[in-house]
């Protein structure tokens, strides 16, 4: 398929002066009242409009919770484009490392509806934008438009295996990783599959692949480097980096919404900690960390660090120390599993707001809550896990830095 010419209905009529100013102002519309409002707008706008623009007023407001409410209120979206594109800050971020990398053009292929490509022509890069899908193809364009991004932004509907991306610094390739069924965890079974974007990044001098966080460490090209990302303590995705450094290399790298640095830790090749008794305070490292199996590297940043034991990602030391890849707890009560006498300890310290973590555990947060049945002013956090390979309990509350 070549450029696309014609804008696809509805969205042709959402970019006309009356789409524009029905969706203004639809921006602060209350869906419960829809049938209402819809009732009243086809009384001086045509049905079809009204019923593309409350829709597209929805995923605006979906959107706001990813692309922040100055953008999404100007963007346009799809169903499909809005759960599966990049959250802004995690693309803003990606497209800072190509930057720094020296990339001043990059083929986004599998683009959605332009979360990355907006990203990158931010960061000063021209982006050829390339989806197979003529509604996202135009939902891109339409996207660039109206954040002013139109010159750095090409875009084309077509199939990313007829693309020529020698003319590129870079490529960024996010398969497809849902299917007719739901998500798809085999790489293989991704659109493209793995094995064709891999491919397509070493034909660059830089690539970045985002993959699922859940691929197996096995998987990764020995010529690639890992990085796993999350956001405000989410694990968002994992990109596989070519050309940016040293091939195998392993990362974590933590963002938040707060304006703050990228925290990024950096896998040393370190030997799993050894198991030890628990300490005064737990430590419970960011998804991210965990995904990129540096727990280790969190442990040797403790004095005595260790963990509870040797299967669950929690690791105890004595002291307390601010690290900002992991969340310290100071631990009161270390205890067997025993539903009785943890509800008689939390009733006798009356503990009503109860916060429950489970790491290696069968019991679900929700049916111990019920079970326990919590009441009063205090507050605490309940760990359920193994310690040693033992059923265990651990009382505590976030540590005081």
């Amino acid at each position: 398929m070549g450029q696309v010419n014609d804008l696809p209905e509805p969205l042709a009529a959402l970019l006309s002066d009356e789409g524009r100013d029905l969706l203004a102002a639809l921006r602060d519309h209350d869906p419960s009242q829809e049938l209402a409002l819809a009732t009243r707008l086809r009384r001086d706008h045509p049905a079809a409009l009204v019923s593309a623009a409350l829709g597209q007023a929805r995923l605006r407001q979906r959107a706001v919770a990813k692309f922040g409410a100055e953008d999404a209120y100007r963007m346009y979206f799809t169903a499909n484009g809005v759960e599966q594109a990049t959250r802004a800050p995690v693309a803003a971020y990606r497209a800072a490392r190509f930057a720094a990398l020296g990339v001043r053009s990059v083929a986004d292929l599998c683009s959605g509806i332009g979360g990355d490509a907006i990203a990158l022509a931010r960061a000063g890069i021209r982006v050829l934008a390339v989806d197979r899908d003529p509604l996202t193809a135009a939902t891109v364009r339409a996207n660039a438009a109206a954040l002013g991004l139109a010159d750095l932004v090409e875009v084309r509907c077509a199939d990313v295996a007829e693309v020529d991306t020698a003319g590129y610094d870079a490529v960024f390739v996010d398969p497809a990783r849902r299917g007719g069924r739901g998500r798809v965890f085999d790489p293989e079974a991704y659109s493209p599959p793995l094995s064709w974007a891999l491919d397509a990044a070493r034909r660059r001098p830089h690539a970045a692949l985002k993959i699922a966080p859940g691929i197996p460490h096995e998987l990764v090209p020995a010529d690639f480097s890992a990085e796993w990302i999350s956001y405000e303590g989410d694990v968002k995705e994992a990109v596989l980096w070519f050309g940016a450094g040293a091939g195998g290399a392993v990362s974590a790298t933590l963002l938040s919404g707060a304006g703050a640095e990228p925290c990024t830790l950096v896998g040393r090749g370190l030997p799993d900690p050894a198991v030890r008794p628990v300490g005064r305070f737990l430590y419970e490292p960011d998804g991210a960390v965990i995904r990129a199996h540096l727990v280790a590297e969190v442990a040797a940043e403790l004095p005595g660090g260790g963990l509870v034991d040797e299967t669950i990602a929690y690791v105890t030391a004595d002291g307390l120390r601010e690290l900002p890849y992991a969340t310290a707890y100071e631990i009161t009560d270390v205890l067997p599993f025993n539903l009785k006498k943890l509800k008689a300890l939390l009733r006798e310290r009356g503990v009503g707001v109860l916060t429950v973590k489970k790491r290696g555990s069968a019991v679900e947060p929700e049916e111990l809550r019920r079970k326990v049945k919590p009441q009063g002013p205090n507050a605490a956090t309940v760990f359920l896990t193994r310690v040693a390979g033992a059923p265990t309990v651990l009382i505590g509350r976030p540590a005081q830095l």
